[in-house]
């Protein structure tokens, strides 16, 4: 199957269960063989945003219930060292970093120092729990990357090796409805987020 036959959606699929099943599924597949953070970041995205748009009972392209955005935002410290030209010093210490996403141009960092951290992603990562915000504007601190989204989902990426638990990042969805998300939307993210983290190397 060409890799971008997996974005599409069976007529056969009804509800958000099934969805997301559908998805995580795709998702393994596209991983397979694939251990680099950014490669598998980037297809992520990909697959869960233009799924979204395939999937019109719920979400689709309409302009008032279609997701928006979709992608990553990365721990600073997983990014690799730039190699060329000569490195010039740049203090990423204690941000979030934009990855690999789908959708307008996006923060390109997120602060996640103390006194400083604010956005749902930015809580979501420290408080190491998925955020669902029905209306981002009623949310304290909300970023406003995109004025037209009007509610968000923001998952952690959890390492967990040895009895130590890392967050490597989150995984942001933003959404043209207010109350675009619901438990069946964080229960079946919070899935593809474990699979992310455990098929790469970070």
């Amino acid at each position: 199957m060409p890799h971008a036959d997996s974005s599409l959606v069976p007529d056969s699929i009804t509800t958000k269960a099934q969805f997301w099943e559908h998805i995580y599924i795709q998702l393994e597949g596209l991983l397979d063989g694939q251990r680099h953070w950014v490669s598998n970041t980037a297809n992520a995205s990909s697959l869960i945003y233009n799924s979204l748009l395939a999937f019109p009972r719920f979400f689709g392209k309409a302009d008032d219930k279609a997701v928006n955005w979709c992608g990553f935002y990365i721990d600073s410290n997983l990014f690799p060292s730039p190699r060329f030209p000569k490195p010039v010093f740049m203090n990423d210490a204690n941000k979030l970093l934009l990855g690999p996403f789908c959708g307008k141009p996006a923060c390109q960092f997120i602060q996640t120092a103390p006194g400083k951290a604010k956005g749902v992603c930015a809580d979501a990562y420290l408080k190491r729990e998925t955020l669902v915000v029905p209306e981002v504007d009623l949310y304290p601190g909300h970023i406003a990357c995109d004025g037209e989204t009007k509610s968000e989902i923001v998952v952690p990426l959890i390492h967990t090796a040895e009895g130590i638990t890392t967050v490597l990042g989150v995984l942001d969805l933003d959404c043209l409805a207010v109350n675009g998300f619901d438990d069946d939307d964080k229960f079946g993210l919070e899935r593809i987020a474990n699979l992310i983290v455990k098929s790469c190397n970070w």
